[in-house]
């Protein structure tokens, strides 16, 4: 129960909203002395250079603008802890004693391999929105945040790993549904868009997930042999890729879709299905025939 828990936060332009996280970390946390949050800031963003809180330990590693994969990356290659928590500047903990929660839940798996989330009060059980996970994890599979990822995904990246896992019989999701970090993104209406949600690009990252379905599957079942076998070793390759391009045409990804998403029996069907309606529906918003979909 002593273990160390690192936040890692990727920030830019909102040195306001990281301060209003501090604060909720500093009201809500029980033992401020094994937490570190790893900032991860953009060099062009002076205004963020200079955050930091007396009541725990914060980290700031300061480069050039990348993907979103890059900065999780990096924040988790400066990181010390135990239990990695992918944050976001846009949420704030809610629940007191949360790190005591995390620590509970974190030694009903000895052998290190599960991930967890709370509850975000938007998206709830049904996505992890700020994944947690145990050094040991992030090992084994090496590239757990794909820097190929520009800015989203992530977490659909994470989530179908471990759905995968579930399909091959280890259950290592645990939903942590009285945790809040409550997400305040501005389609929840409690907060406003800014210039640093505008400049992402809604569907860039698409075909990058789903040109990385063999990845994932490797990536599942070396958690299972680890499990199996209880030994460690790292996955061989190091950088998780796509084989597909950026861009594709709304007949191909409809081909795409069904060879790697309907058919892939490693999935769980109900899984598979959300898959298919939710990238349908990105697919045509993103060619502007779902207009709505692109607010």
């Amino acid at each position: 129960m002593n273990k160390k828990i690192s936040m890692l936060l990727p920030t830019r332009g909102r040195p306001e909203w990281v301060l209003r996280l501090f604060e909720s970390i500093k009201l809500n946390t029980s033992r401020l002395d094994l937490i570190e949050v790893v900032l991860c800031i953009d060099e062009d963003d002076k205004a963020s250079h200079k955050l930091d809180c007396s009541a725990f330990s914060v980290k700031r590693i300061i480069g050039p603008r990348n993907t979103m994969g890059h900065y999780n990356s990096t924040c988790l290659a400066n990181a010390t802890g135990d239990i990695m928590v992918l944050s976001n500047d846009d949420m704030v903990i809610r629940t007191p004693n949360w790190d005591k929660r995390l620590r509970s839940v974190d030694a009903k798996y000895q052998d290190g391999i599960y991930m967890a989330y709370p509850n975000d009060l938007y998206k709830g059980a049904e996505l992890c929105a700020f994944p947690i996970l145990p050094r040991r994890t992030c090992e084994l599979l090496v590239d757990p945040f794909p820097r190929i990822y520009k800015g989203a995904f992530i977490d659909y990246q994470l989530l179908d790993i471990f759905k995968r896992l579930q399909r091959l019989g280890y259950q290592r999701l645990h939903y942590m549904e009285d945790v809040v970090f409550e997400h305040l993104h501005f389609r929840t209406g409690k907060s406003t868009s800014d210039a640093t949600y505008a400049s992402r690009e809604r569907f860039g990252d698409d075909t990058a997930f789903l040109g990385m379905v063999e990845y994932r599957k490797n990536s599942a079942h070396h958690m299972y042999a680890a499990i199996e076998k209880n030994t460690f070793e790292p996955m061989l390759s190091a950088f998780a890729s796509s084989d597909l391009p950026r861009e594709i045409n709304v007949g191909t990804m409809l081909r795409v879709l069904l060879q790697r998403v309907v058919l892939d029996t490693g999935l769980p069907l109900k899984w598979r299905a959300f898959l298919f309606y939710w990238f349908c529906g990105r697919t045509l918003a993103a060619n502007g025939y779902l207009k709505f979909l692109r607010r």
